[in-house]
């Protein structure tokens, strides 16, 4: 498997950041880190060898970004006006930054799949959302869609525009509701044994189904629980009977 470490001084979020690539070929897989975790989280934990022969095959080319997540929703040290503007200033930097270099080394028609667990689950949705004009879909594992569930109560509009249950029900922009709509790969995935909650999956799905955007929701068993054999199991899953 071909594996390269590229990183760059950030103009949007102001700091050196670093991202893994994995692959030669396929669709872009963009991977987004659980928690406080770095961008080579997926390699120490086995899910990039779980994914690899879809990797070796060309089906898919893996790009696994770092997070900020301790800089904003994970730091207790600065006021949550802060948090949410570093939240945004990470998405900044994905669209600006981290796109284009996709492109760099693929091209401009190759499709840009969002995946993550945990938070990163948030942060892949959330982006395709945001802008399916530029992303073809995505695989959240056992996420939460609420941006309330970090925000230690504050909510402003770089809150709102983050947290999908609040801003979807409300989406009228004809543009960004017909790219959504003609997507084919929306995949929210849950257990439903220790430390999950397929509430906030089945959430985002009514959501999603009440704007006639397609979708699938797959709640797996009481014995599947937020940890990495899950995460192992369901992402090669997904791009094996799905992609």
């Amino acid at each position: 498997m071909n594996r390269e470490i590229h990183q760059w001084h950030s103009p949007s979020l102001n700091k050196q950041m670093e991202i893994a690539v994995y692959g030669h070929y396929g669709f872009a897989l963009l991977m987004f880190p659980t928690a406080a975790a770095d961008f080579l989280e997926y390699e120490r934990f086995q899910l990039i060898d779980a994914i690899a022969p879809f990797i070796d095959a060309g089906k898919l080319k893996a790009f696994s970004v770092n997070s900020i997540n301790n800089e904003s929703w994970l730091n207790p040290h600065v006021p949550p006006p802060y948090r949410a503007l570093r939240h945004q200033q990470y998405n900044q930097y994905i669209v600006d930054e981290v796109v284009p270099f996709i492109r760099s080394t693929t091209s401009n028609e190759t499709e840009i799949i969002t995946t993550g667990a945990s938070l990163g689950a948030l942060h892949a949705a959330n982006l395709f959302f945001r802008r399916p004009d530029i992303f073809a879909g995505t695989i959240a594992m056992s996420g939460s869609y609420d941006i309330k569930s970090y925000s230690d109560g504050y909510y402003d509009d770089n809150c709102y525009f983050n947290s999908p249950v609040d801003y979807l029900p409300n989406l009228e922009d004809e543009y960004l509701l017909g790219h959504l709509r003609s997507r084919r790969h929306i995949y929210i995935l849950s257990g439903q044994g220790s430390y999950e909650a397929p509430e906030r999956s089945v959430q985002l799905g009514r959501i999603l189904e009440a704007k006639g955007v397609s979708h699938a929701v797959d709640l797996w068993g009481h014995d599947i629980a937020h940890d990495w054999p899950t995460w192992r199991m369901m992402l090669p899953h997904v791009l094996g009977t799905r992609f």
